[in-house]
């Protein structure tokens, strides 16, 4: 009861709703000419209407009027409005400063409103809390519970409207490096919490693991909202390592992540389906791969070296195909 999920909350594409402009009948009624039917609507009336919009059709309801363009600026009914904020999170330290470690959210969005709270207050008994993923408008956070230090647990919230849920942690969580959130509000309201579990944390004796690659992915843990459980397998794919901040993107239901040895894993969120997709060539005294992005339905790899800004697009998982769309030069 003192949390909502984004599973019970939603998305736009359930609760969308379109105004329609019916036509006027040529024949007017006597002391009908020139009436606007949604004049006579109540500023709150209209606002609940408005407010159950997807975000780009709330965008053209302020080009209607002043009057439907101030009703969704107003301070009383901004709150209720889709809104979209685009920023990213950061930390920074001051030895001058108390706390000297602090959390910030930098707003990139034309607008100024919604606020985002970076200290991320509103989540109830956690003493600290780590932002280990972030996709589609939701956080994925591991927070320290404050009545008891060594105790922690995964949670999913979103920012903006301060709504969020806790998913039950797995018995490695505080040794698990790599955890990730997929989220896509256009398909469904539930996420999906993928742990990537390495040979260390699952306990496998020193002298078994992988010495080619160190902290070798050896079981991968997904959590579904909607089924409410974890699901375990091991890795049979590989061997393959991930860095512990390695950039992750989630386009179709399927997961990827930036590992070593410049490759791309992907993964869906049942875990049946794997794909390594090398990159393309790149020089040798570059070693992280961190430059994974969505955009338009596709997956893109961005690469920049000394002198140039190469992109790149995935064609095919199976062939690992690459097509290069820009080169910029720095130069």
């Amino acid at each position: 009861p003192n949390s909502r999920s984004p599973a019970q909350t939603p998305s736009p594409a359930q609760t969308s709703m379109h105004l329609v402009v019916i036509g006027r009948s040529n024949k007017k009624k006597k002391g009908m000419e020139g009436s606007d039917p949604m004049a006579t609507l109540t500023d709150d009336i209209l606002a609940d209407i408005i407010s159950r919009l997807p975000y780009k059709s709330t965008c053209c309801c302020k080009c209607v009027s002043k009057r439907w363009r101030d009703l969704i600026y107003h301070r009383h009914h901004r709150k209720k409005m889709p809104q979209s904020v685009v920023g990213f999170f950061y930390e920074g330290y001051n030895e001058c400063r108390s706390p000297r470690k602090a959390r910030y959210f930098t707003n990139l969005s034309r607008e100024y409103y919604p606020l985002v709270d970076p200290s991320l207050s509103f989540l109830p008994n956690c003493g600290s809390l780590d932002i280990l993923d972030a996709c589609n408008g939701l956080l994925l956070c591991r927070c320290w519970k404050a009545a008891d230090p060594l105790k922690l647990d995964y949670v999913v919230c979103n920012p903006t409207t301060e709504k969020w849920v806790s998913v039950p942690a797995t018995e490695w969580p505080s040794k698990v490096g790599v955890a990730r959130l997929g989220f896509d509000p256009a398909v469904t309201s539930h996420f999906h919490v993928f742990e990537f579990i390495d040979e260390e944390a699952w306990g496998v004796p020193e002298d078994e693991q992988d010495d080619d690659f160190y902290r070798r992915i050896h079981t991968l843990a997904i959590y579904s909202s909607k089924a409410g459980v974890w699901k375990y397998q091991t890795v049979k794919q590989g061997p393959f390592a991930i860095p512990k901040h390695s950039v992750s993107s989630f386009l179709n239901g399927v997961l990827n992540l930036a590992a070593d040895y410049n490759l791309i894993v992907a993964v869906d969120v049942e875990g049946d389906n794997w794909w390594l997709v090398p990159i393309p060539e790149r020089p040798d005294y570059v070693d992280d791969t961190n430059g994974i992005f969505t955009s338009q339905g596709r997956v893109y790899f961005a690469d920049s070296d000394r002198s140039k800004l190469s992109i790149w697009i995935l064609e095919d998982y199976a062939t690992g195909k690459w097509t290069l769309k820009h080169n910029v030069s720095h130069l």
